[in-house]
């Protein structure tokens, strides 16, 4: 890969990374009640998801997902109602982001809720295969291409994580009272209910 297109596809790169939505969300509550670290671990189940659209891009199988409207609508309804069930969770509780069977959750359980989320997010498999394959030199090794990308992806999106954590860890003292707490808690589930809608009604 040429360094030039490196360069360019850093910040680029970063950029998308860094964009508030539902799972950098997510990684900001996690920290906020239960710690950097659980926040962290959770992140990985993103990067697991993130991982296997990568794969799916390089292998040329997400072509099906423009394809394939029965297919991409499927998507489409899972991550909507999951981020409409996040969202009514978060609505009617007081101080965690979660229900209260999820508050006791291990951090293998958080791991799991961020997977689902990216997983279902078709606004992610798109950024795989609309924004890399900019990058790709179609006469050199494609696989070889898409490894270096989408490595370099994931260790920004780790990074991207870890901001967001920080962030939550600052949010953990600032709203130490259950009722600033909670009107955090609404105005994250409005974003997220809206971001459910926004995913349900938008065209392909």
């Amino acid at each position: 890969m040429e360094l030039i297109k490196l360069m360019v596809f850093l910040p680029a790169c970063f950029a998308l990374n860094m964009t508030p939505g539902p799972n950098n969300l997510l990684a900001m509550n996690n920290a906020r009640c239960y710690g950097f670290r659980p926040a962290l671990v959770a992140g990985l189940g993103r990067l697991a998801a993130f991982s296997g659209m990568i794969v799916l891009a390089a292998s040329g199988l997400a072509v099906v997902l423009h394809t394939s409207e029965i297919l991409f609508l499927a998507i489409k309804i899972f991550g909507a109602v999951y981020l409409f069930w996040i969202a009514f969770n978060l609505w009617r509780s007081d101080t965690t982001p979660v229900s209260d069977v999820e508050r006791n959750s291990s951090q293998s359980g958080l791991a799991k809720q961020e997977f689902a989320l990216a997983a279902g997010n078709p606004k992610a498999i798109l950024i795989f295969t609309a924004f890399l394959p900019q990058f790709v030199d179609v006469n050199a090794n494609i696989q070889a291409q898409f490894l270096v990308l989408g490595s370099v992806f994931l260790l920004l999106e780790m990074l991207a994580i870890s901001i967001y954590a920080s962030f939550g860890l600052y949010l953990r003292h600032w709203f130490s009272r259950p009722r600033m707490a909670r009107r955090f808690n609404r105005g994250c589930a409005a974003f997220l209910a809206f971001s459910g809608g926004s995913l349900l009604f938008g065209r392909q």
